[in-house]
């Protein structure tokens, strides 16, 4: 059995794996030159841990992971206001958090596929795709404008993220699914000694109306920063005006010394999106499925992105990857996505409850923001507060 798998982020990475582990020959089609640089640091909690250990994934993620004591707001002097303990929180969602770089996640699967035979999966970078056929024959996807290269396979697995092109070529197009939330986000890594040594094993958030900027010391002398900010009313997922450094330096001046050191050695190329996420009413079609982001995105804001895009990629390869004859494929697909629909939707509803408070619009709202944090220390309102932000998934 043969298959091509575009996006060689996690989704597409722990997939081809599995599938490949499975006896699938795949190939792995990558639109960028290289494994992407750039990427914020996330919580790694919930299905995703059960299944990173279940497949023998855990080990290469822990071993990549930073210790984070605690993350902690604080105002534009660097006065602490709140904070939540990570020990405590790791409790909350279910147990094990890691704490990752998106970079060093896919780093980590990527590494995993030498536990697949050699030859099984091919990982091409550089091939960004331009047309696909989808057909009881099987699939084919071109690659290139004009097609340099066209590949045959049993089954396709759009993995390309939130603006998937396997998705727009065979569902539809973006505007149909994606739901931007009201904000942008951006992320980016520089060098910076001081504020690396000040901020170590502390993720420190400011306590801002609109905005909020956050940083985290990596290893060596760097510093990991993630900005999130209000969008345009109205806005469809398209940037405004200005660079991503330039609308950055624009938005968040003003937030303190740290911040502004950030914003003096901000990159020109940086990642910078909308916060949003796609839904849809159905995520295969014949013998092509979507997984991770490009089905059902639930936003940074939901924390769950890298845990979900593991588990439904782990999941998918378990009901795939048995299949022996392309009759099969459809009938598989389809049980993914009758399995797998319902654990993300709860995820994303989590995001929405989560969007809505994320960045206080004014005094009132960022003071009970405050109070929120400050009573997660309480014993039975920890796991209140818990259950609205997590979702039952965290358990």
């Amino acid at each position: 059995m043969k298959a091509v798998v575009v996006g060689a982020g996690i989704a597409g990475l722990v997939a081809a794996r599995q599938l490949g582990l499975a006896g699938w020959d795949v190939e792995l089609l990558e639109k960028s030159a290289a494994p992407r640089p750039d990427g914020y640091m996330m919580d790694f909690f919930g299905p995703g841990v059960e299944a990173a250990e279940r497949i023998g994934l855990y080990p290469r993620l822990a071993a990549v992971s930073y210790h984070v004591e605690a993350a902690e707001y604080v105002d534009a002097t660097g006065r602490p206001t709140s904070s939540i303990d990570y020990d405590q929180f790791a409790r909350l969602a279910g147990g094990k958090v890691l704490s990752l770089l998106r970079p060093d996640m896919e780093r980590a699967a990527l590494a995993a596929l030498e536990d697949v035979a050699s030859g099984r999966v091919r990982v091409r970078y550089g091939m960004p795709v331009s047309r696909v056929w989808n057909d009881e024959a099987g699939v084919r996807v071109a690659v290139g404008e004009p097609p340099d290269v066209t590949f045959a396979a049993d089954a396709l697995v759009g993995a390309d993220g939130i603006h998937s092109g396997v998705r727009s070529r065979v569902f539809g197009p973006e505007e149909e699914y994606l739901r931007p939330l009201g904000m942008r986000a951006a992320a980016f890594i520089v060098t910076e000694p001081v504020l690396n040594a000040r901020f170590r094993n502390r993720f420190v958030l400011t306590d801002s109306i609109g905005r909020m900027a956050g940083l985290y010391s990596l290893r060596s002398d760097e510093v990991a920063a993630f900005m999130v900010y209000r969008d345009a009313p109205g806005a469809t997922g398209h940037p405004g005006s200005g660079s991503p450094r330039e609308r950055l330096r624009r938005e968040f001046a003003g937030l303190g010394h740290a911040v502004d050191r950030l914003l003096e050695l901000c990159p020109e190329h940086l990642y910078d999106d909308v916060v949003a996420q796609i839904l849809m009413p159905r995520w295969q079609e014949g013998r092509t499925v979507l997984v991770g982001d490009a089905c059902g995105a639930v936003s940074l804001l939901a924390g769950q992105g890298g845990s979900l895009a593991i588990a439904g990629a782990a999941l998918l390869g378990d009901i795939l990857g048995p299949v022996a004859s392309p009759e099969g494929i459809s009938s598989a697909l389809a049980e993914f996505e009758r399995r797998w629909k319902p654990v993300v939707e709860e995820a994303q509803a989590a995001g929405r409850r989560t969007a809505k408070s994320f960045l206080p619009a004014n005094r009132t709202q960022r003071l009970l923001r405050r109070w929120i944090i400050r009573a997660t220390h309480l014993p039975g309102i920890d796991r209140l507060v818990a259950r609205q932000i997590l979702g039952r998934i965290a358990k």
